[in-house]
């Protein structure tokens, strides 16, 4: 894989909020052949301030994952630039069965906590190994689901863009039926495991000593999943009810506590270790399996 040219150029998108910190970054690599990853948001003026840092140099749009705050502008800057839009699918693409059901049984409140790019329609689509290549520079797409189905990252050398799998201000939402806890915990340990030497999110600040910070989310969860369990033989719950019990949250934030308390109990489930009855949804009880 080749040296990087130079470092990133960080763009910030103004659209700073309790689920994206101080905003989403758009990055820049490369210098006779430039890569854009992670547009942002639609709006105009972040799209037209990437447009005119990169130029008609820009020749790759790379899309992490279908969320609107990172995938939203990408139709517009490719507009602007002629550049296609590469990433691992639609904003249901690599959908498990448990979350295609969760989705398709009629559950509205399940629609998706992050706010899906339904209209996202990348040029070309990316498989896990897949190089991207210029005379400047190569990237290598990771596929690393979790936070989201069809969620990538992409390696430059000793660097790799995380998207959300890691973010540089707060632990990741797993909101199912886009986020699967089970699959973010098997991305989390493969990215410890590549070892990198830096980390670059796409809300925060970069992450230069990557593998403690990686173990704390992990003790993170299972911390999480250890009040759940203990929660549950006080009284079987709902994932909403177990939210308001656990968290110290402010109310704002209590519906994304609850889808992932309900992913550390879809996780739990898959494995036995809870049970429920009837259909599973937000406001399914759990009970100790």
């Amino acid at each position: 894989m080749s040296t990087p040219a130079k470092d990133p150029l960080p763009i910030l998108a103004p659209n700073p909020s309790a689920l994206t910190g101080p905003g989403t970054t758009t990055y820049l690599i490369g210098t006779r052949h430039v890569a854009v990853i992670d547009p942002g948001p639609d709006d105009p003026a972040h799209i037209e301030a990437v447009a005119r840092a990169g130029g008609d140099r820009i020749g790759h749009i790379l899309v992490t994952h279908a969320h609107r705050d990172h995938s939203g502008g990408a139709a517009r800057l490719s507009r602007l630039t002629g550049a296609p839009v590469l990433a691992f699918g639609d904003a249901l693409a690599g959908r498990s069965a448990v979350m295609t059901r969760l989705s398709r049984d009629g559950h509205a409140a399940m629609g998706g906590g992050e706010g899906l790019d339904h209209a996202f329609a990348p040029d070309r689509l990316l498989r896990d190994g897949d190089q991207i290549e210029t005379p400047d520079w190569s990237l290598e797409a990771l596929h690393m689901p979790g936070h989201a189905a069809g969620h990538l990252c992409f390696r430059w050398d000793d660097t790799i863009f995380c998207g959300d799998l890691v973010m540089g201000w707060s632990s990741t939402l797993i909101s199912p039926p886009d986020g699967d806890l089970g699959d973010y915990m098997r991305s989390l340990d493969r990215l410890a495991g590549l070892a990198p030497a830096r980390l670059l999110p796409t809300h925060g600040a970069a992450i230069d000593d990557p593998l403690p910070h990686m173990a704390m989310l992990a003790r993170h969860r299972r911390m999480r999943t250890a009040q759940i369990l203990t929660a549950l033989r006080g009284q079987p719950d709902s994932a909403p009810s177990l939210a308001r019990r656990i968290y110290d949250v402010p109310p704002a934030l209590l519906p994304a506590a609850a889808r992932n308390v309900l992913a550390h109990l879809i996780a739990l489930w898959q494995i036995g270790a809870v049970d429920f009855t009837g259909e599973l949804s937000l406001d399914t009880i759990f009970s100790p399996g």
